[in-house]
């Protein structure tokens, strides 16, 4: 997956906005004020591009356990985010697969106030 495609892709779902509130290199996604994807744009310059995505704790001990490319999330939760490595052999489906569960995670745990605004 390429820079555009994560960007728009993440652009694409309802009520989301992007920022850089820890730095200029720091691109976080947010819905509903919360964050549900983030990644750094000097590693994408350098070919090293990640995401860091929420997760279900269970399904994200597997997702680790499987692939290679998916770890615990780097300066981060453990236990509720995962880095995931795009340079890899992971396909664009999966990874499209992780942001919309890292975006229902996080759009469910909004209240019914917000979500309702949203939809």
């Amino acid at each position: 997956m390429n820079l555009e495609t994560f960007y728009e892709y993440c652009l694409s779902k309802k009520g989301v906005s992007e920022h850089f509130p820890f730095d200029e290199d720091t691109l976080v996604f947010k819905v509903g004020g919360k964050m549900f994807a983030l990644s750094s744009l000097s590693q994408w310059e350098k070919n090293e591009q990640s995401v860091n995505l929420k997760c279900d704790p269970e399904r994200a001990q597997e997702l680790r356990a499987e692939y290679d490319e998916i770890q615990p999330g780097f300066h981060m939760s453990k236990v509720h985010w995962n880095t995931i490595a795009l340079n890899g052999n992971l396909p664009d489906k999966l990874v499209k697969e992780l942001i919309d569960h890292s975006y229902e995670l996080v759009f469910k745990s909004l209240t019914k106030k917000i979500q309702n605004e949203i939809t």
